[in-house]
């Protein structure tokens, strides 16, 4: 079980996964990746996977967030 979290905690949450969208999104349209590329967005893309199986995610819109998995 999750511990409890405020919703200031959810929106920082929030947030930091919002960026890692924002780093998907921009790797994603380059046509080529160099290695450190490759890794940083392999790492976001399981960054975004952990968090977007959390429960405390409420009000928050998860669209964009599923879509760069996609």
């Amino acid at each position: 079980m999750e511990p409890e979290m405020t919703k200031g905690e959810i929106a920082q949450a929030y947030t930091a996964l919002m960026d890692s969208v924002h780093v998907i999104e921009r790797l994603k349209a380059k046509p080529s990746l160099d290695n450190e590329e490759a890794d940083t967005l392999r790492r976001n893309v399981e960054h975004v996977a952990l968090m977007l199986a959390k429960t405390f995610w409420v009000d928050q819109d998860l669209a964009p967030v599923r879509a760069a998995l996609g």
